[in-house]
């Protein structure tokens, strides 16, 4: 799909879509108990592939006004079955550890994007433990069975490893200690996980996130809950307060655990010479955050590494695409320098199959007017993002690539 935007300021009030990292948090939880509802979800991709991948993997699902109930689920039961991941890290991630459960061989694919990225901890953990995992470009296969004693992770590549293990240990008979070693990344979305657990009666001591507590033979509860708002993506909206915008966004939780929420104390920095900001705990932010530096100050941005390792390589995309704008950035290894001046693009922008991207250069896009293709990512986690972006008088027009 691609879209142009012409140029416009945004005004008005739209209400922020449900967080998916709290919705793949829920469904999980929920389906591991007997029967929960779950209120506020969005149909993103990713919310699909967790939702479907859950069903597949013995869930029982029906949906209803508003929501989904669904429960049922006990992985020692699965079968051998295939489970398709779309394109959604949280999904393999979250779901491996459940596969694990069974001792039967399920498969996971998913896109080449998603298997590109680095399942090392996982791969690591099974030669240790014993059990079965083979991976290659088309998917990966596990067997086998995990049992209770001390997990030894290293924190350094993604959360979305521990979250995994956080959501199958309780169901072990013997307790566990997840022991992360190395520098921690996104310590916000383990916060994520570990509320959720507890919402759901799962016991878990993280007073020392490094040496996280877990007991076996436990039981999720059933439960109602409602996602709360999405931080990530409400960013893209309240971006356009530092481009003359006037908006304003309603349903989110002012006492979220979500580390998204950063978004307003760091849009504050943008407005000050030589900011210099880290992403480590909010690598999402980073394509959102480096269009706005381009538009306003400039801005040094620090931990970056991890951005490359996402659904693209977004600090090199990011590079391409902001070029086009006539924006100029210095990329290290670890940090990127972007340059303040927007000029209209000389050419059409492209998306990279990466929602957030798209999102980003839509924003800025209203500065100057632009064309851009490969837009249908946004699907991935907002796929009504434009129809949002017209509420709010920008002019969008959509047209098949």
């Amino acid at each position: 799909m691609k879209v142009t935007i012409e140029k416009g300021v945004a005004k008005g009030t739209v209400f922020a879509p449900p967080s998916k990292s709290m919705a793949h948090r829920n469904l999980i939880c929920g389906a591991l108990s007997d029967s929960s509802i779950i209120y506020n979800l969005a149909s993103s991709q990713d919310i699909l592939a967790t939702t479907e991948c859950l069903e597949r993997l013995g869930a029982k699902i029906q949906r209803i006004e508003k929501g989904i109930k669904i429960g049922g689920l006990n992985p020692e039961n699965a079968q051998s079955v295939t489970i398709d991941c779309r394109e959604s890290g949280s999904t393999l991630r979250f779901l491996l550890p459940l596969c694990l459960l069974c001792d039967k061989e399920i498969t996971l694919v998913g896109s080449t994007r998603l298997l590109q990225r680095p399942m090392t901890v996982y791969e690591n953990l099974c030669k240790e433990k014993g059990i079965y995992f083979y991976q290659d470009s088309k998917c990966i296969k596990v067997k086998g069975k995990l049992k209770g004693g001390i997990y030894t992770v290293d924190g350094a590549v993604s959360s979305q490893f521990i979250s995994g293990l956080m959501f199958s240990l309780p169901l072990l008979e013997e307790d566990s200690v997840i022991k992360i070693v190395g520098e921690l990344q996104s310590e916000s979305y383990l916060k994520l996980t570990i509320s959720s657990l507890k919402e759901f009666g799962i016991d878990i001591d993280a007073t020392d996130i490094r040496n996280i507590k877990i007991w076996g033979n436990q039981k999720y509860v059933s439960k109602e809950m409602t996602v709360e708002g999405d931080y990530s993506n409400a960013a893209f909206f309240e971006a356009f307060n530092l481009l003359n915008g006037e908006v304003f966004v309603r349903g989110l939780n002012e006492n979220s655990l979500q580390g998204d929420k950063v978004y307003r104390e760091l849009f504050d920095k943008l407005q000050n010479e030589n900011a210099v900001i880290s992403l480590a705990d909010c690598p999402d932010l980073g394509p959102i955050l480096f269009a706005l530096s381009a538009a306003n100050k400039g801005a040094y941005f620090t931990d970056t590494a991890r951005l490359r390792i996402k659904e693209s390589d977004r600090v090199g995309c990011m590079e391409k695409e902001l070029k086009k704008f006539g924006v100029k950035m210095d990329v290290e290894q670890n940090s990127v320098r972007v340059y303040p001046s927007v000029k209209p693009p000389c050419e059409a922008l492209f998306g990279h199959n990466d929602h957030r991207i798209v999102m980003a250069l839509s924003v800025l896009a209203t500065l100057t007017g632009g064309i851009i293709e490969d837009a249908q990512a946004v699907s991935k986690s907002f796929p009504d993002f434009f129809e949002r972006l017209c509420d709010l008088g920008v002019r969008v027009k959509k047209s098949e690539a």
